[in-house]
């Protein structure tokens, strides 16, 4: 995620810390974005290790190609894909998976994609320009009480219908911060895609192996807080089963530490920062 035109990746040294890596390990950043974090893995690791990144964005693969790097493979597919990208890459286990979740700064930046209302530009909003309905698309034909929930649910905005039924009226975007933002939130499936990718991501890891997640929006967070959590307790089973105690299942991670925001400083560098939570768990 950036700042302004340069490159600024939230939560750098944070989160390749909480990776806890091995030089000859084996790691996937499963948001590529820019490749900061994927250029500070490579440098921690040796000439055994190896780097799977994976990102839906064409324009983000484009800026991948930039990285020339035996230990190192980027391929084009969502995180919701993790376990079909780990294996095209021919990856059956790991030592760490790392998401920054979200929408990138030079995403945002790039007025052609539509992202932001400060530019005046169609709303395309997809992360894979590739595939897929863009936003304007789907506001033009969808129906009030679909942009309603959208807007209600991934914008968490209370005037959820008195903004669809200005959009439907005027087929219009009202140039609102949630509403945007429910919208790209909508159109790539991004809750879902966590959803799905975090158990996979589990699948994947190693004993041991770390799961770091950097989350910008409370909905995202969620899923990430619930998915650790209920992770990190033994099932519940009905009381009075004959099993013994090595029978009872266990917890599949460990939570470590305490959730990680950015510093002062660093949200003063680059104001994007400040919604950013870091959780850690590792594979018992």
């Amino acid at each position: 995620m950036t700042g302004g035109a340069a490159h600024v990746t939230v939560l750098l040294e944070e989160a390749v810390d909480a990776l806890a890596i091995k030089a000859d390990g084996i790691y996937v950043d499963a948001t590529f974005g820019r490749g900061g974090h994927s250029r500070r893995i490579l440098s921690e690791l040796n000439e055994k290790g190896r780097l799977v990144a994976v990102d839906r964005d064409p324009q983000a693969i484009a800026a991948g190609a930039a990285i020339d790097d035996p230990r190192f493979l980027l391929v084009h597919r969502a995180f919701g894909e993790l376990a079909e990208a780990a294996d095209e890459a021919g990856v059956s286990e790991v030592d760490g998976v790392l998401f920054d979740v979200g929408v990138s700064s030079p995403q945002i930046d790039d007025g052609e994609r539509g992202f932001s209302f400060r530019y005046d530009a169609p709303l395309d909003m997809r992360m894979d320009t590739t595939q897929g309905e863009t936003a304007a698309e789907w506001l033009a034909r969808a129906e009030i009480r679909d942009i309603t929930e959208v807007i209600r649910n991934y914008g968490e905005e209370r005037f959820a219908f008195q903004i669809a039924k200005k959009v439907v009226a005027a087929r219009l975007e009202d140039p609102a911060t949630r509403s945007f933002q429910a919208l790209r939130i909508h159109i790539n499936q991004e809750l879902r895609q966590l959803e799905v990718a975090l158990p996979q991501a589990l699948g994947l890891l190693k004993p041991g192996g770390r799961l770091v997640v950097i989350s910008f929006h409370s909905l995202e967070d969620r899923i990430v807080k619930n998915f650790m959590r209920n992770e990190s307790i033994a099932d519940d089973l009905p009381k009075g089963l004959p099993l013994r105690a090595d029978q009872l299942p266990k917890p599949k991670l460990r939570l470590i530490g305490k959730p990680v925001k950015p510093s002062a400083a660093e949200i003063g560098a680059n104001p994007r920062a400040r919604s950013a939570v870091m959780r850690v768990a590792e594979k018992l």
